[in-house]
């Protein structure tokens, strides 16, 4: 195996070497651009490559330098950085009267396919140096003391003009020679967040990604369940959210589209119902269908229909029981307990008819074991063009389209090969990250006609050879909900 050694001292395991060569530069089908650096003042970056095995390269790619500096941003009464023109104005007499000059600046985040753009207002104090950080800390301490709420604000995050600088990560992952598969993890239980790192090594994967979003407003030990479809395994293990950006993978092959699940539960009587969500929390008068990799016990206070890997009922019980190998649970609640007790007697059988629909084609998705899929955070690329559908997939606000954080990005390109990039961010001086339309660009530059992205901030993860190779802006590795792994069969 050809391997060159980036900088910073990684180097990819021997183990992952597999017989055939690696492919000559004539023979890839998707390589590094050679065009214009997109972002910022298009600096001409640089790049370290390494060849992982057969089909699969990284780049280490920075690009431009550090040039913004700190101030100090006001924050509006609903505790963010950016408010109304009238909100706004408060706020800068609010600072005068405690004896400091504001400054009040007009942010428009642009427009992007799905939501038109928009005009919002900041409230700043004071201009400081990179060098001179703890200045604007000062000053900072001066406002709070005067009774107002503010931050310490790094230019460079604004999602405005700037020179950087940027660290990414590039895997190139060629479909003409790389020979393993594409998978997705949950780990050990849907309910359980856990380290790409340790979903990576119980795989043996060559590569492992971190996902999509992870539900963090749900109680605190159940924050492993996904945003959106997931399917481990031929499996649904969490139902999507119509419309929503997802990747399908199936062998060597990944496919970006929207998807939607129907899922309904039969009684033999003939009687049918929705299921309304599968493997997380449940509502008023939700049914849920929990599976064993949950991981947890189902909630309280409703009825649980005990079912067989045949559909057969084998016992109703009271809710907040474990759900145990071989079986799944339905779950209901108010009117969906009702509808269990009547037509999910014992013995009696209950089918589940699942159905993942691709909404680009119209057509069900064929749930064989070779098939995963893992929800995205935003559409990006779509058949070649920018098209940044934020408002569709939940994340239309200026601090999501607009400011900068450290990203994780997946895409194909026009012959089905594959691009995972993390973009670092939040380290003032070392990387800035990316806003939607920065990734977007990104992504384009690097080839891929369809791309989306992952969750970022400090869930953004890779790993290569069970190494770490980006810098996470918690300090360390985050434990997430679900991965991308790439595997060597």
């Amino acid at each position: 195996m050809s391997r060159r050694t980036l900088a910073g001292g990684l180097a990819i395991a021997a183990a992952l070497t597999l017989t055939a060569l690696p492919a000559t530069a004539e023979q890839l089908s998707v390589r590094f651009p050679s065009a214009k650096f997109p972002l910022g003042t298009r600096p001409v970056p640089t790049k370290t490559m390494t060849a992982v095995t057969q089909g699969i390269d990284l780049y280490d790619v920075k690009a431009g330098s550090h040039t913004d500096g700190y101030t100090v941003t006001v924050l509006m009464p609903n505790g963010r950085d950016t408010g109304t023109l009238p909100n706004a104005e408060t706020k800068v007499a609010e600072v005068e009267a405690a004896g400091e000059a504001a400054s009040l600046q007009k942010i428009v985040r642009p427009a992007v396919a799905d939501a038109p753009a928009k005009t919002e207002y900041m409230v700043r104090v004071g201009l400081w140096s990179f060098k001179d950080k703890k200045k604007a800390e000062e000053k900072a301490k001066q406002l709070k003391d005067a009774g107002l709420k503010v931050k310490v604000d790094y230019l460079g995050d604004d999602g405005l003009k700037t020179t950087g600088p940027w660290d990414a990560r590039v895997l190139m992952i060629d479909v003409k020679t790389f020979r393993g598969s594409y998978a997705a993890s949950l780990g050990t239980s849907v309910a359980k967040r856990e380290t790409v790192s340790s979903m990576a090594k119980a795989r043996n994967a060559i590569v492992g990604l971190n996902g999509g979003f992870f539900n963090i407003h749900t109680d605190k030990a159940l924050r492993g369940e996904p945003v959106g479809a997931s399917v481990v395994g031929g499996k649904l293990l969490s139902e999507a959210i119509e419309g929503r950006s997802a990747v399908v993978l199936k062998g060597r092959t990944a496919k970006i589209t929207e998807l939607k699940t129907d899922i309904t539960a039969i009684s033999q009587d003939g009687e049918r119902v929705e299921v309304n969500g599968v493997n997380r929390a449940a509502t008023t008068d939700e049914l849920v269908l929990y599976t064993e990799e949950y991981g947890a016990k189902t909630p309280t206070g409703g009825t649980d229909a005990v079912l067989d890997a045949n559909g057969r009922v084998v016992g109703l019980r009271a809710s907040g029981g474990a759900v145990t190998a071989g079986m799944r649970v339905l779950h209901g609640n108010g009117v969906a307990s009702d509808w269990l007790n009547e037509h999910a007697w014992q013995e009696w059988t209950v089918k589940i008819d699942t159905k993942v629909v691709d909404l680009r084609t119209k057509r069900a998705l064929k749930l064989t074991p070779d098939l995963n899929v893992i929800a995205g955070g935003v559409g990006l690329v779509r058949n070649g063009r920018v098209k940044i559908t934020a408002k569709r997939d939940g994340h239309d606000s200026m601090n999501m389209i607009l400011r900068r954080h450290p990203r994780t990005l997946l895409g194909t390109t026009r012959n089905g090969s594959l691009i995972l990039v993390t973009i670092d961010g939040r380290q003032p001086g070392v990387t800035i990250g990316a806003n939607f339309v920065e990734a977007a660009q990104f992504m384009r530059w690097l080839g891929a006609t369809q791309a989306i992205n992952f969750d970022g901030g400090g869930s953004t993860a890779m790993v290569v050879g069970n190494k770490l190779v980006n810098r996470p802006s918690d300090g360390a590795e985050r434990a997430v909900g679900d991965a991308l792994l790439v595997l060597p069969q």
